[in-house]
């Protein structure tokens, strides 16, 4: 039988059950490397969680050879789990090719899933009722007496439900009859709402008492996560997921916000509950390794998920963190940020500098005149929020005297295209350092490129440091949409030493003089933090 604890074991206990490998995978653009799938395990296994389920044996030849390196790990916390289907109809359990690659992947749990909705039963498997039981039951009966752990997966069950609840109910009596040792109800098609998983939830929960019951939620609805809580509290006692919401159409249940709401909100226990400190740095982690830019507006692990930038609110979060702050952002390995911009105030500008390193005199009457001239620059098409070091530049300017340690004496920047030919890009910059001034001259296929080339040729003789900087990220938008050609360009550019990032902005009606704007205050930042080291 199963050796999953049982809900009596440990009272408000929450297995954490992650998909990310698995349904993940199957939202669109998501795909892991072999390597890039063992080093999540591996951080998954550290953060906590109780199951990791690694892919389909069989299905293609990556999660084949996952699973031939997998058994090589040595996880400490974590169960690693394959994924697969019942037996076929009208075949054995014991000849299904499909049920024996699952076998052969030598996880210590298998995941099956199996249908609850006679439509899917009847028009996509094309078999009996009947039939569909003795699958379900066959399949997790020759898992088990093979020493496996089962965890049975209720496809479409709420629908299933909806539609018969006495079959639906019936597909969980002949996982459990069987020896499933968690019975997972899947909204598959991510449309319930929250009473309907809540109430349907509390049945199944009051019929298998002494089953495990878990959620699998979508979130075709935008509910995924909500469904998910509504499950828990109506008795289940084990939520499936995936990190940063991956997954078909619109994704699964995000556990970056599940597992924070279940212990922080809901009072839950989970064994990877005392490393929540770690959840925001696990969430990038693995943007990283799918290649995807972390979302800002995600909750408890995004950039703006406790960023102020009302003057009230950032001067009410100053003085009690909580009267804007729903947790500590630390719990999650988050912090608080504050935006300025023209609606910041005094307080913003305080906390914002303290942010940076700056302790302000909130008496200097220069504050006030720096306020306006931000408030005035943000009127003209600047923007702070993402770009922090123009920011500190630009307040060092402004109340301590400070300036660049190089001019630029001018520049010329043009494009050429002959015939057929490549487009090609020629800049001239003349940059004074002290007494000495050079005149350097660089090419590339864009303008930015080759201003760019000719700036690092003409400053890195004297500021080697800057050979390490390199541009991560550029953006571009045009701030008045109903100026056409005149309109002022914004120019967010986002550079990078390998060590550290940081956001620099420009703007102008000329595209190119905010893009210099932006390189100048990028190297600029780069000089001022490495002086500030030493």
């Amino acid at each position: 039988m199963s050796t999953s604890p049982s809900p009596a074991e440990t009272p408000g206990l929450v297995l954490v059950y992650d998909t990310t490998l698995r349904d993940g995978t199957q939202g669109e653009g998501v795909a892991f490397s072999v390597a890039a799938k063992l080093r999540l395990v591996e951080k998954l296994d550290e953060f906590g969680v109780d199951y990791i389920e690694g892919g389909w044996p069989g299905s293609n030849p990556r999660d084949q050879e996952f699973f031939e390196q997998a058994r090589g790990l040595k996880l400490r916390q974590a169960k690693l789990a394959s994924f697969g289907s019942t037996r076929r109809a009208q075949t054995p359990v014991a000849e299904d090719a499909q049920v024996r690659l699952l076998l052969d992947a030598q996880t210590p749990v298998v995941t099956i899933f199996g249908k609850s909705w006679l439509l899917h039963v009847t028009e996509v498997l094309r078999t009996t009722p009947e039939e569909n039981l003795a699958m379900i039951g066959d399949t997790v009966r020759h898992l088990v007496q093979n020493g496996r752990e089962v965890i049975y997966d209720a496809e479409h069950f709420f629908d299933g439900y909806k539609n018969n609840p006495e079959y639906a109910l019936k597909t969980l009596a002949a996982a459990h009859e069987a020896g499933a040792g968690c019975l997972t109800l899947c909204d598959t098609n991510g449309g319930s709402l929250v009473p309907e998983v809540r109430d349907i939830t509390a049945e199944v929960v009051r019929r298998f008492s002494k089953a495990r019951v878990g959620l699998h939620c979508h979130n075709d609805a935008g509910l995924g996560v909500a469904v998910t809580l509504a499950g828990v509290e109506a008795g289940g006692t084990l939520v499936q997921g995936t990190l940063n919401g991956y997954g078909e159409r619109n994704g699964n249940a995000n556990l970056t916000t599940v597992l924070p709401n279940l212990a922080l909100k809901m009072g839950r226990t989970l064994h990877c509950g005392k490393n929540l400190g770690g959840l925001r740095d696990l969430s990038h982690f693995t943007d990283e390794l799918a290649n995807f830019r972390p979302d800002p507006k995600a909750p408890y692990v995004g950039a703006s998920a406790f960023a102020h930038k009302g003057g009230v609110h950032a001067d009410a979060a100053n003085k009690v963190a909580r009267s804007y702050e729903h947790i500590d952002p630390a719990l999650v390995g988050n912090h608080t940020r504050v935006l300025v911009s023209d609606m910041s105030g005094r307080s913003s500008v305080m906390m914002k500098a303290r942010e940076l390193g700056l302790d302000l005199d909130a008496r200097s009457p220069k504050l006030k005149d720096f306020l306006a001239e931000v408030k005035a620059r943000e009127f003209r098409g600047y923007q702070y929020e993402a770009a922090d070091a123009s920011f500190l530049l630009l307040l060092k300017k402004f109340l301590e005297g400070w300036r660049e340690p190089f001019d630029v004496l001018g520049y010329r920047v043009m494009v050429e295209r002959e015939g057929t030919s490549e487009m090609l890009s020629e800049a001239t910059v003349k940059v004074q350092n002290g007494q000495d001034v050079r005149h350097e001259v660089a090419e590339d296929t864009g303008p930015v490129g080759a201003l760019d080339r000719a700036l690092r040729k003409a400053l890195e003789p004297r500021f080697p440091a800057l050979h390490d900087v390199h541009l991560s990220d550029f953006n571009v938008r045009i701030v008045d949409t109903g100026q056409g050609a005149q309109a002022v360009i914004r120019v967010l550019v986002e550079s990078t030493d390998g060590h550290e990032s940081w956001g620099t902005v420009g703007a102008s009606a000329n595209i190119m003089e905010a893009s210099y704007e932006a390189l100048c205050d990028s190297y600029a930042y780069k000089l001022l933090r490495d002086a500030g080291r030493k």
